[in-house]
């Protein structure tokens, strides 16, 4: 448990000091839903589907993640969202990554605690 809450707070070092850097605005409902998004997106399908239960190969996940994202981006375009730009995507890259590493020690420590059960 140690380890995930370093990496939580290490991630949210990290997210604040890119949204500064790219003078990202992350208290409004676009971005928080953009980074949940991704963020829930790498926590199910990368960190838990592909690394840690094997059971998407990482070609699959890609593809899905691909579509996921492009669908969330069409729908802000319909929207008059401006969220293409580089930063942002750099931004959802990075909840992506840390989403993924977050759910794959989630599911080590749960499948531990379980084992000791």
């Amino acid at each position: 448990m140690k380890l995930i809450s370093f990496v939580m707070v290490a991630g949210f070092v990290v997210l604040y000091f890119m949204d500064i850097a790219f003078r990202i605005s992350m208290m409004n409902w676009e971005m928080l839903i953009h980074s949940a998004i991704r963020f829930f997106i790498g926590f199910l399908l990368l960190g838990i589907g592909v690394f840690y239960a094997h059971s998407i190969r990482f070609k699959s996940a890609v593809i899905l993640i691909l579509a996921l994202v492009l669908a969330d981006d069409i729908l802000d375009y319909f929207r008059h969202v401006d969220s293409f730009r580089f930063e942002i995507m750099i931004h959802g890259f990075f909840m992506l990554l840390w989403g993924s590493l977050v759910g794959y020690l989630a599911m080590r420590h749960w499948r531990e605690d379980d084992l000791q059960l």
